[in-house]
């Protein structure tokens, strides 16, 4: 008898303590912030806030020979950002605007001196969208610095087998510049 009233004792103790360590288990994602959207290890980014500015663009070079363009405005001197460098090469935007009063409508990141330039003087420095230094070698070629001569010719074998595979001119179908016109 006392067997049995240990059993009866017993089965719920198994449950509560399987209970327990569900909840343990599922506590930390239950727990998570719904709106952290950052990957594992890295921290998220402050937002950008949209900001004006108005001053006398300068540029000078840094320890690595890169041009970098400021603008000093309220007592703060700001880096003025267009995009990648070594994308811009010698046809910087922002190199047209140096010793010139302008007005600068752009971005900038909470205690952050660096301000992605989105216009000058009201006119855009590039379309909408996603910038044209975007898409990595494949998309933008040598002049990305990530671009190979081994790389691309690799890229190249491999385009030409999935054309081959495909039995297509075109890859993807409908998305090259010279494609032939549907029959």
């Amino acid at each position: 008898m006392l067997d049995a009233v240990l059993r009866s004792r017993r089965r719920p103790l198994v449950a509560l303590a399987v209970v327990l360590m569900a909840t343990l288990i599922a506590l930390p994602t239950v727990a998570a912030d719904p709106t952290a959207t950052g990957k594992p290890g890295k921290p998220d980014k402050p937002s950008a806030s949209p900001v004006t500015l108005s001053g006398t663009v300068a540029s000078s070079t840094d320890a690595d020979g890169k041009t970098v363009y400021t603008l000093r405005s309220g007592g703060t001197t700001y880096v003025l950002e267009a995009g990648p460098s070594w994308f811009h090469g010698d046809k910087h935007p922002l190199k047209a605007f140096v010793g010139q009063q302008v007005s600068i409508d752009g971005a900038r990141r909470d205690g952050s001196d660096e301000v992605d330039v989105k216009a000058v003087n009201g006119t855009a420095l590039r379309e909408p969208g996603k910038p044209p230094w975007a898409g990595g070698w494949k998309v933008v070629g040598e002049a990305h610095p990530g671009w190979t001569q081994e790389k691309w010719d690799r890229w190249q074998a491999k385009l030409k087998d999935k054309l081959v595979s495909k039995g297509v001119e075109c890859w993807p179908p409908g998305h090259c510049k010279k494609a032939a016109p549907a029959p």
